[in-house]
C-alpha cells in the first residue's frame, strides 16, 4: 500500500511512536494543530503485527468524526465505511472490513460500558484530549482501568495539541504503565495577527460582518469566521448577503446537514472563494481546505450546569487564549495566513489562559451513573486529570436516587442499569423507560421529545416543544429523517428494557413524560400574563409573554437559559392540572404545614395538597399532630432565640447565676440544642409558648443535678445575708459584676469586704439610705468606712435623724432599727 501521509509533519515522529507502541501499551503524542495526527496515526498502526483488531479514534464532535473518517478514506482511495468508518449519533458508515472506526467520545463511553474488554479492538486513540470534554476524561479513565485489569495488550494513545503531556503520562503511570512521550514540532507557516479592536456601540454580528468585508478586500483565500452560536451565524450571513452578494457564504455547526458540512470543509469544486461561518466546532480536529484567513469574534459558548436552577445553560464568554490560538492557527495550516481579531492586543493577556475542563462545570449525573454501572464506588480510584468535585458528585448521586437509578447504598438498580444503556442523559433515559412502560406510541413520543431536547434547532426554535414536534414530523430533510430513525431505535431499545406499567387505557399527554424526567420543573403561572412561573422545585422562571405557551396555566420545563433566579424558559410543554391529578398522583403529597406567626407568637396549622413547592389546595387543620406542633414551637425558639420564651424573674436570675458559675448545663445555646428533652413536655397540647413562668423555672432548675446545685450555691449564691440578718438578691447581670443593694445600717460591724465566687472577687455593694435612696456603690467597704462615710453622715444625719450615723460604723452592731428602738432593745 502506498503511503499517502508522507507529506504530513507527523510523519517525522511516526516511526518513534509506532516503535514505542511495539514495546509499551501506552503513549502520549503531542502535536500541534495541522500536524496530521488525526488522519495519519491510525493508518500507521493497523500495519503492526500486534494490531489484529480495529483501531478506535475518538473525536470530540460529530462533524469532526465524520470529516476525519472521510479524509482518511479519501487518502486510501476508498469511501467511508470500508477500511475507515465512523459512528455518530445520527449517522454511521462501517462494514465487516472496517479496521479504523472514528466515533464520538460519548459513544465510546457506551461502548466500553457494554464491553469492558473491548473485544476485537487493538488500540484506542484519544484525539484532541486537551479539550477536556467530560466524556473524554471519563472514557480515558475507564479505558485505563480496563487496560490495567482486563486488557494489558490494549494500546491507548492520548493525542494532545498542548503541552499537557506530562499530566496525561502521569495517569498511565498511576496505573502501573510506562508511557512513551512523543512530540511533533509540526509545520510552522507564517501567521500575521491583525488586531481590529472592539466596538461596544456595535453588535458582534455587525462587527464580524465588517471585519469579513475588510478581509475580503485585503486578502485572498477562503475565510473562516468564528462566532459563538447559530443565531449569530445566521445574522452575519444575512448581513453578508447584502454587503457581499456574490460571495459563497457557508455555515458550519452541528445543525447543518452533512452535505452542507462537507461543502464548508472542502474547497469549492468550481473554484469560488468561500466564507465559512463556524462555531467553535471548527477550532480543532478539522482542517478546512483552502482557508488562509480567520476572523475571530473572540467569543465562546459552552454549556455550564447551574446547580441552583438545576439546568444546563449555554454561557457566552470571552474565548480563552488557548482557544484564540487554535482559531488563528487555522489560517496557517496549509500556508501563510492572516488572522483578524475583534479585540485589542493589550487586552489579550487578560483573557483566561484555558477553558475550564467540563468535569468542573458540567452536570455530573451522567458520569455518576456510568461510575455506578462500572462498579466504581470510589471515583477517586480512577485515573483523572481533575477528579470530579465531591459536592457535585454527591448532588448528582442524589438526583439519580430520586430517579430510582441508585438504591439507598448508592448501588445501581435494575432501573439504573436500563437507564445507563440508553444513549442520553439519565433524566431523559428515565423518561423514555417510563413512557415505554405504557406502550409503543408513548415510547415513540418520549424518544422524539428526548431528541428534541438534545438536538438544538431540530423542529425549529419555538419554546413550545409540541410545535417543534409537529414541525419535525413534517420535515422531510435528511437531518430530520435521520433523527426520526434514531428516535425509533431509542424507542425500540426502551421497549426491550422497560417494565410494563399500569395502563388504564387513557392517552398520556407528552407533558407527563417530561414531568417524569424533570419533576422539579413542573411549573405554574404566577400571573395571567404567563411571564412569571413557579416550579415545583421552588425555582422561579420567566417566559416571553409573546410565547404561544404564555396562555397556559401549567408547564413542564425541558430547558431554560440564564441565571438561576428568573431563568428564561426555552423549551417546555403545556400541561393541565387534571393531567397532573390523573397521571402524576405519586408526585402529589398531602402535607401538614405548620407556620410560626411571629406577631401572634403561635403556630398556625394547615393541611396542604402540594406538588413540591406548589400548593394545590390549603385548608386550616383544627387538630394537627401535637408532636409536630411541639417540634415547630421548638424550631421557632431555635430560630428566634432563647428570649422568645416567657422567662420570669426567677428564671432569668437562675440563668445569670449559672453563667457566672460556669455551669454549662444552663447555657442558653445548649438548652436550645436539647430543648426536646426539657421544653417539649411543657408544650404538650399548646400552640404557643405562653408557659407559666413557674413551670419554666422548675424545668430549668431540674436540668441541674444535686452536685451542680451545690456548686451553683457555692459559686453564685442567690442572695447575700447581711450582718443584720437580712437577705438580699444578688444581681449577676450588673455591669460592674455581681451586685447587691441594701441599707448601709445592715453592714455595721463589718470591717472586711464581702466576696463571692472562686477565685473570690469583691461583691459590689450598692448602699442606700433608710428611705432607699442611693448613697454609694463600693467594692472596698473598709475604705468607704474610713473615707467618704464622713460626708455621707453629714448629708444623711439631717435627713434621717431618727437613725444611727456613728463615726466608726465598723465597731457598731448591725441593725435596721431606729436609734431609739435600737437603744431600747440594747438596754433590755
Amino acid at each position: 500500500m502506498s503511503d499517502p501521509f508522507l507529506d504530513l509533519p507527523i510523519h517525522a515522529v511516526l516511526p518513534e511512536l509506532v516503535a514505542a507502541l511495539d514495546r509499551t501499551p501506552a503513549a502520549v503524542l503531542i502535536a500541534p494543530p495541522g500536524a496530521g495526527k488525526t488522519t495519519a496515526v491510525a493508518p500507521a498502526l493497523i500495519e503492526r503485527d500486534w494490531c489484529e483488531g480495529s483501531v478506535i479514534v475518538l473525536s470530540p464532535r460529530r462533524v469532526a468524526a465524520r470529516a476525519a473518517a472521510e479524509r482518511m478514506a479519501e487518502l486510501l482511495g476508498e469511501q467511508a465505511g470500508e477500511t475507515v468508518g465512523y459512528v455518530t449519533r445520527l449517522d454511521s458508515r462501517r462494514s465487516a472490513s472496517t479496521r479504523i472506526l472514528v466515533m464520538t467520545e460519548a459513544i465510546f463511553v457506551a461502548t466500553v460500558l457494554g464491553d469492558p474488554e473491548l473485544e476485537g479492538v487493538s488500540a484506542v486513540l484519544f484525539d484532541e484530549a486537551h479539550e477536556r470534554h467530560l466524556d473524554a476524561d471519563l472514557g480515558l479513565a475507564l479505558a485505563i482501568e480496563a487496560q490495567s485489569v482486563l486488557r494489558p495488550d490494549l494500546r491507548l494513545v492520548v493525542m494532545s495539541a498542548t503541552l499537557d503531556g506530562a499530566r496525561f503520562a502521569a495517569l498511565f503511570e498511576k496505573a502501573g504503565q510506562e508511557p512513551a512521550l512523543v512530540e511533533s514540532e509540526g509545520r510552522a507557516h507564517p501567521l500575521e495577527l491583525r488586531w481590529l479592536g472592539s466596538r461596544p456601540d456595535l453588535t458582534v454580528e455587525a462587527q464580524t460582518a465588517s471585519a469579513i468585508q475588510r478581509a475580503w478586500g485585503e486578502t485572498s483565500g477562503d475565510i473562516l469566521a468564528f462566532l459563538p452560536g447559530v443565531r449569530q451565524i445566521e445574522r452575519v450571513a444575512d448581513l453578508l448577503g447584502e454587503r457581499l452578494p456574490h460571495a459563497l457564504v457557508l455555515p458550519l455547526h452541528g445543525q447543518v446537514e452533512p452535505a452542507g458540512q462537507r461543502a464548508a470543509i472542502r474547497r469549492d469544486r468550481e473554484g469560488r472563494r468561500r466564507i465559512v461561518l463556524a462555531t467553535s466546532i471548527a477550532e480543532t480536529s478539522l482542517t478546512l481546505d483552502g482557508v488562509s484567513v480567520v476572523v475571530d469574534a473572540g467569543l465562546s459558548r459552552h454549556a455550564e450546569f447551574d446547580k441552583v436552577a438545576g439546568v444546563t445553560r449555554l454561557v457566552t464568554t470571552r474565548a480563552s487564549q488557548a482557544s484564540a490560538a487554535q482559531r488563528a492557527g487555522r489560517a496557517a495550516r496549509q500556508g501563510p495566513g492572516v488572522a483578524y481579531r475583534l479585540w485589542e492586543e493589550a487586552a489579550h493577556a487578560g483573557r483566561p489562559a484555558f477553558d475550564p475542563p467540563e468535569i468542573l462545570t458540567q452536570d455530573l449525573a451522567p458520569l455518576a451513573l456510568t461510575l455506578a454501572q462500572w462498579g466504581a464506588a470510589d471515583a477517586g480510584a480512577l485515573a483523572w486529570l481533575d477528579p470530579p468535585p465531591a459536592p457535585a458528585l454527591a448532588s448528582a448521586r442524589a438526583t439519580l436516587a430520586a430517579l430510582g437509578a441508585l438504591d439507598g447504598e448508592g448501588r445501581i438498580t435494575a432501573h439504573g442499569r436500563a437507564m445507563a444503556r440508553m444513549p442520553m442523559e439519565p433524566a431523559l433515559a428515565h423518561m423514555l423507560l417510563f413512557a415505554a412502560g405504557h406502550g409503543r406510541d408513548a415510547a415513540e413520543t418520549a424518544a422524539r421529545l428526548a431528541l428534541l431536547l438534545q438536538e438544538r434547532g431540530l423542529g425549529g426554535r419555538s419554546e413550545d416543544l409540541a410545535r417543534r414536534l409537529d414541525s419535525w414530523n413534517g420535515d422531510r430533510s435528511g437531518r430530520a429523517g435521520a433523527a426520526r430513525q434514531l428516535a425509533g431505535r431509542w424507542a425500540g431499545a426502551a421497549l426491550r428494557l422497560a417494565v410494563a406499567g399500569h395502563d388504564d387505557g387513557a392517552e398520556m399527554p407528552p407533558g407527563v413524560f417530561l414531568a417524569e424526567a424533570f419533576p422539579d420543573r413542573i411549573a405554574r403561572a404566577r400571573a395571567a400574563s404567563g411571564e412569571d412561573w413557579l416550579a415545583s422545585g421552588g425555582r422561579g422562571y420567566r417566559l416571553d409573554p409573546a410565547s404561544p405557551l404564555a396562555t397556559a396555566r401549567w408547564l413542564v420545563i425541558g430547558d431554560a437559559q440564564g441565571e438561576a433566579r428568573g431563568a428564561r424558559i426555552t423549551a417546555a410543554l403545556a400541561l393541565d392540572e387534571a393531567d397532573i391529578q390523573q397521571f402524576l398522583p405519586h408526585r402529589i403529597e398531602d402535607r401538614l404545614t405548620l407556620d410560626w406567626n411571629a406577631s401572634e407568637r403561635r403556630v398556625e396549622a394547615r393541611r396542604e395538597r402540594r406538588l413540591g413547592s406548589i400548593v394545590l389546595a390549603r385548608v386550616p387543620d383544627p387538630s394537627p399532630d401535637n408532636a409536630a406542633v411541639v417540634a415547630r414551637l421548638i424550631a421557632a425558639v431555635r430560630e428566634g432565640g432563647f428570649d422568645l420564651l416567657p422567662l420570669g424573674t426567677a428564671s432569668r436570675a437562675l440563668l445569670s447565676r449559672a453563667r457566672y458559675a460556669g455551669l454549662a448545663a444552663l447555657d442558653p445555646a445548649l438548652l436550645i440544642e436539647v430543648a426536646d428533652e426539657w421544653l417539649a413536655p411543657l408544650l404538650k397540647g399548646r400552640r404557643d409558648l405562653d408557659v407559666a413562668a413557674g413551670r419554666l423555672h422548675e424545668a430549668l432548675l431540674d436540668r441541674l443535678d444535686w452536685n451542680e446545685r451545690q456548686e451553683l450555691d457555692r459559686l453564685a449564691p442567690a442572695q447575700f445575708r447581711s450582718p443584720a440578718g437580712t437577705s438580699h438578691p444578688i444581681d449577676y447581670d450588673h455591669d460592674g459584676g455581681p451586685t447587691v443593694e441594701l441599707r448601709v445600717q445592715a453592714l455595721f460591724g463589718l470591717d472586711r469586704h464581702p466576696t463571692i465566687g472562686q477565685p473570690p472577687r469583691p461583691l459590689l455593694l450598692s448602699l442606700t439610705s433608710p428611705g432607699g435612696r442611693p448613697i454609694q456603690t463600693t467594692a472596698d467597704l473598709p475604705g468607704f468606712w474610713r473615707g467618704s462615710w464622713r460626708d455621707v453622715v453629714k448629708d444623711m444625719k439631717g435627713r434621717y435623724p431618727r437613725h444611727r450615723w456613728p463615726d466608726t460604723p465598723w465597731t457598731e452592731d448591725p441593725s435596721l432599727k431606729t436609734r431609739n428602738a435600737f437603744e431600747a432593745q440594747k438596754g433590755k
